[in-house]
């Protein structure tokens, strides 16, 4: 029979990792019945705001009041993210559009969309050309967006068929995230594409210009223009972390929306993005006050069945779907429904 001999240094060791465990256990990051970590792969695009409302959910610990252990990756555009979903290498995605997920489902893809997040547009058309005056004078140029289907492709293409542009005449170019878009406007290597609010203020110093039908947060109030979205593996297997990552979700959106959280993100968008201070601030209180004046963030996360029956219909127009598939096989909203309870 073989003894093990417990030493004075292993019986510390035992002791600090009971101790560690007792102390997960109450914060809630391992689950007390299975002994299971309270943790979650966060896939999301890459963008300034999207960075910037991640460095505010760290700065407020909001994640960890949760008891959840969370890592975030950022990609650059809607295909790498069903691609980190599909793999099972990110349980969610929390900041993106979800045009591709609905045509997915329909094509087989186990996914669901699980709540809203930014849920009214936050961009603009931007150009450097003086000839164009409204969207439909793009016919015929050349339009900078993502990969076709994703967020920033199909939100400028309903906006252009809502304004009746021939979207045949349209040269789409994959350029990457809108930060990358508004970097190509500004060189002249695309005639125009869409941008985020954060620069809006700033036309004059880029030497850019919105037509007058290119906002899209005006023209096209009934796009819901990001959602979250998980696996139905996650769904199955990680439904506790999943409520929890909402619910803390919930509690940015919330606090961002309020008029007392300005200078907390603007630390947030400089300790995300760093460069000069000056223009950070500038920036990042542009895009603040959008949000208080327009207020797209989904404070109660819930999307409804007609939100998705529109995007459906949009998938329908553009051709990535055929049918419009019931609301039960595109979305369980019931992991919002409770986040939001966890909140009170």
């Amino acid at each position: 029979m073989m003894t093990h001999r417990i030493t004075r240094r292993g019986a510390f060791r035992g002791a600090g990792l009971a101790a560690a465990s007792f102390a997960a256990i109450r914060l809630g990051l391992i689950d007390e019945a299975s002994g299971q970590t309270l943790s979650v792969e966060i896939v999301n695009t890459d963008s300034n705001s999207t960075r910037t409302l991640q460095a505010l959910l760290r700065a407020k610990g909001w994640l960890e009041e949760q008891g959840l252990a969370a890592r975030t990756q950022n990609v650059a555009d809607g295909s790498k993210l069903m691609g980190a979903l599909i793999s099972g290498s990110s349980d969610i995605c929390m900041l993106s559009g979800f045009g591709q997920v609905l045509a997915a489902v329909e094509k087989g893809g186990r996914l669901k969309v699980v709540a809203g997040a930014g849920v009214v547009p936050f961009q603009a058309m931007f150009t450097k050309r003086a000839d164009i005056r409204t969207m439909k004078d793009l016919e015929g140029k050349t339009i900078g967006t993502g990969s076709l289907g994703a967020l920033l492709h199909q939100t400028v293409v309903a906006l252009l068929e809502k304004k009746g542009v021939d979207t045949k005449k349209v040269n789409f170019v994959n350029v990457g995230s809108s930060a990358d878009v508004f970097r190509a406007v500004v060189a002249g290597t695309v005639d125009a594409g869409p941008g985020l609010y954060d620069v809006y203020d700033q036309k004059q110093k880029y030497g850019v210009h919105v037509p007058s039908d290119g906002e899209f947060w005006r023209e096209l109030r009934e796009y819901v223009y990001q959602g979250s979205y998980a696996s139905d593996k996650a769904i199955a297997e990680k439904r506790d972390p999943l409520v929890r990552l909402l619910a803390a979700y919930a509690k940015l959106y919330r606090y961002i929306s309020s008029p007392d959280s300005l200078d907390d993100y603007i630390r947030a968008r400089q300790d995300a993005l760093g460069g000069d201070a000056k223009q950070v601030a500038a920036e990042a209180t542009s895009e603040w006050g959008f949000i208080q004046r327009e207020q797209p963030y989904a404070k109660n996360l819930v999307l409804t069945e007609e939100q998705l029956r529109f995007m459906q219909e949009l998938n329908m127009k553009t051709g990535s779907q055929t049918k419009i598939l019931p609301f039960q096989q595109v979305a369980d909203m019931s992991i919002a429904l409770d986040a939001v309870k966890r909140l009170g």
